[in-house]
């Protein structure tokens, strides 16, 4: 005779040896990540339960001990005394029972007019935007660093790049302020990824709204929000918030790893631009000279991770109907793990921008290699001779030519070198050959020209010190 219970468990195996039970228990709880939102959920309920009262849907006795209760509710987490249950799924049922043990019927009076539906959209969005506020001060701080070091190198010289070969001259400084545009533009994307979430998703209910004459004015008001949502359906459907946060992440990362590839090449001897303590350094276990930029590195790889968590969520929201599906409860371990990501990438950046000490006399040595200058010398010939550009480019090709068999830098050939190849050069053009002139010449706005840098910087400087730039209309 065949034990069928044995059978079962057998089919189901390992850890899931009890069965289907077991099973839904582990793919159904989702309180191993999302108590992360206990903070969010007894604010929005304390919330909840005030605006209930204020409308005489509940009494201000049970308001009262609600309160309370969801007071004492939260010090026992913060405090690491309260016992979360799988078996109780989420964050919002672990606290609703703990609540029930603690005051007993009048907590099951804090469920009206509300489900778990817009609940979890609630304390998600609230997560979120106070986690973009965190995010907006590491960028603040970042770009304060950043125009730290401009303000020091404005005048230092460097190789400019384009295909990572030699191109023209700039200096440190406006290379520095490439990277203020940069994270400017997330710090932008961050407001308005603010302005956006800032409605409260409460009082939607389960999806069509509810029947009980709440007011979602006052607790939009109570919990910080512009104004409620507009529509009940959207509102437990949406993510856009989180897929937005994201997006900003993706981005922001992008841009951070694009700076630590410039750190790791730059602090390599054979370019020897700049290099970074020992804080944010390791060294090797078997070759004792080696010292490897390991914080830029690791920057450089979180982005990997930043931006699987934007694939991830989008590609779980792109085939749901509305309003809500149990699929989206894997909308918050992305978003928490991007976020810790992202938050410790920044704070390392800025860490090594400040960090990093600038090999002046390198950078100036590298700036005047690959005939850096000929641009220089094809605009004096437009400006001084009369050249059409493109004759210009003609006559300078043949100078670096001239240069490159002669192995010399352009400034190094004399005037009747210069002059074999086009009569109308003068000893002028040699004023332009220099790395020093080239970047003073520079002068267009947004320019490399350190007069320009300074002007820049300043405009940030004064840009960061408006608070009101810094917070959402």
């Amino acid at each position: 005779m065949v034990d069928g219970s044995k059978s079962s468990n057998q089919m189901w195996g390992g850890r899931f040896a009890s069965g289907p039970a077991a099973i839904m228990e582990e793919i159904n709880a989702s309180i191993g990540f999302d108590k992360k939102l206990f903070s969010e959920d007894i604010r929005g309920s304390i919330a909840h339960a005030t605006m209930l009262a204020a409308q005489g849907i509940i009494t201000t006795e049970d308001r009262d001990q609600i309160v309370n209760g969801l007071t004492t509710i939260r010090s026992e987490i913060e405090s690491g005394n309260f016992e979360f249950s799988r078996r109780l799924e989420d964050i919002h049922m672990n606290v609703e029972a703990r609540l029930a043990t603690l005051i007993g019927p009048a907590a099951g009076r804090l469920h009206t007019a509300r489900s778990r539906n817009d609940q979890v959209a609630l304390d998600f969005r609230l997560w979120v935007k106070d986690e973009l506020a965190r995010t907006q001060a590491a960028l603040t701080g970042l770009i304060a660093a950043f125009l730290d070091r401009a303000d020091e190198h404005a005048d230092t010289v460097m190789p400019g790049f384009t295909h990572l070969q030699t191109a023209q001259p700039v200096t440190f400084g406006h290379h520095c302020m490439a990277y203020v545009e940069m994270f400017g533009r997330d710090l932008s994307r961050v407001r308005d990824a603010i302005t956006r979430l800032d409605e409260c998703p409460i009082g939607a209910a389960a999806l069509a709204g509810t029947g009980f004459p709440i007011d979602r004015h006052m607790t939009a008001s109570a919990l910080g929000f512009r104004e409620p949502t507009r529509n009940s359906i959207d509102t437990v459907s949406d993510r856009d918030f989180a897929l937005e946060f994201l997006s900003i992440a993706s981005i922001s990362a992008t841009h951070l790893s694009r700076l630590a590839e410039e750190i790791v090449i730059w602090s390599t001897p054979q370019f020897g631009f700049v290099r970074l303590s020992d804080a944010f350094s390791t060294g090797s276990s078997i070759m004792p000279q080696k010292k490897n930029p390991d914080a830029a590195e690791l920057v450089r790889a979180k982005t990997g991770r930043i931006n699987g968590s934007l694939i991830a969520l989008l590609t779980v929201m792109k085939g749901l109907p509305l309003a809500y599906s149990k699929d989206m409860q894997e909308d918050k371990e992305q978003v928490f793990d991007s976020a810790e990501s992202l938050e410790l990438a920044l704070a390392a950046m800025t860490g090594m921008v400040r960090d990093l000490t600038v090999n002046v006399e390198r950078m100036k040595a590298a700036a005047g290699s690959g005939y850096s200058t000929a641009t220089d010398l094809a605009d004096w010939l437009v400006r001084e001779a009369g050249l059409a550009f493109r004759d210009a480019h003609h006559v300078t090709g043949r100078a670096v030519a001239l240069a490159e068999q002669k192995s010399c830098d352009l400034s190094a050939l004399t005037l009747d070198d210069l002059r074999s190849i086009h009569p109308d050069i003068t000893d002028q053009v040699f004023s332009v050959l220099t790395v020093e002139a080239s970047v003073a010449s520079r002068l267009s706005f947004g320019g490399t020209a350190p007069v320009r840098v300074r002007e820049q910087i300043s405009w940030w400087r004064a840009k960061l010190a408006d608070q009101s730039v810094l917070r959402s209309d």
